[in-house]
């Protein structure tokens, strides 16, 4: 069975930390597409520019697309961006829906009550909170 495990939530809530932990220990092949990878310098610190947004995100779904469309295909891939409305995964779950990948979504809650290493400011913040959808 082919997974594509989408995980949500806020700057800080621990997606990737989730994402690259559940990588390790699977057994199966595993992609981890996260914009924020490609958010990273020449020095390898992360530098976070809203100018390449769009860049970073078609990044992303490249990866993604590839994991999940080309030879050999993962079984597994795991998708980490905050992902706060519906048509932010629409890329991701038309893919899936394509290439026969059973779509999994969960939201990465901050109760470790860590601090964004983002440097995400409170008003950007409250603006992600307001919008996040979710269908249940």
């Amino acid at each position: 069975m082919k997974v594509l495990l989408i995980l949500r939530g806020l700057p800080g809530s621990g997606k990737s930390t989730l994402a690259n932990t559940l990588a390790s220990t699977s057994k199966c092949m595993t992609a981890v597409c996260c914009a924020d990878d490609y958010m990273v310098n020449d020095s390898g610190e992360y530098d976070f520019d809203p100018k390449r947004l769009s860049e970073v995100h078609a990044k992303c779904q490249e990866k993604a697309f590839l994991a999940m469309a080309h030879e050999p295909r993962c079984e597994m891939v795991i998708v980490s961006n905050t992902s706060t409305t519906e048509w932010e995964m629409n890329f991701y779950l038309e893919a899936a829906k394509k290439y026969g990948y059973m779509v999994h979504s969960l939201i990465v809650e901050n109760r470790h009550e860590s601090k964004s290493i983002h440097n995400v400011p409170d008003h950007s913040l409250l603006k992600m909170k307001k919008r996040f959808e979710v269908a249940l």
